[in-house]
């Protein structure tokens, strides 16, 4: 037989979905999306000038912080960006439509076996009536 005790060896890990920190506060995604934002700056920086290179880093510089920090959801950037364009070209699945008033027989066929089933209903209640008074009399 155990011991209560016994149960209590093991540590359970929590908190599994945070990601380990690699350089300070960063993870090693933000470090990556931070880093691919340096080399994008550097590339532009080597190939065109410095006006150029200025509305380059207006553009970089922030789209690659976004991506290293922003998490809509608790989810990350470029996860969220794929799941939306994945939603928006796949096709749709309709779990219910609603029918067109013009398939009506199917609802006049089943509230005329409603009626006929409480008409049968009234009927065999009468009988039972009649039943009883027969048994109540002899």
């Amino acid at each position: 037989m155990l011991h209560a005790s016994c149960y209590m060896l093991f540590n359970v890990p929590q908190f599994i979905d945070i990601e380990d920190k690699i350089v300070g506060p960063l993870t090693a995604k933000q470090l990556g999306w931070l880093a691919l934002g340096g080399v994008v700056l550097l590339t532009i920086w080597g190939f065109f000038d410095t006006e150029t290179f200025i509305i380059g880093a207006i553009v970089t510089v922030p789209i690659s912080i976004t991506f290293a920090f922003y998490r809509p959801y608790n989810q990350p950037l470029n996860k969220f960006i794929m799941a939306s364009f994945s939603f928006m070209l796949r096709p749709k699945m309709y779990v219910w439509k609603r029918l067109p008033d013009k398939i009506d027989p199917i609802a006049k066929a089943k509230k005329e076996a409603t009626d006929k089933s409480r008409s049968q209903k009234k009927a065999s209640s009468q009988k039972i009536e009649e039943i009883s008074r027969i048994l109540d009399q002899k």
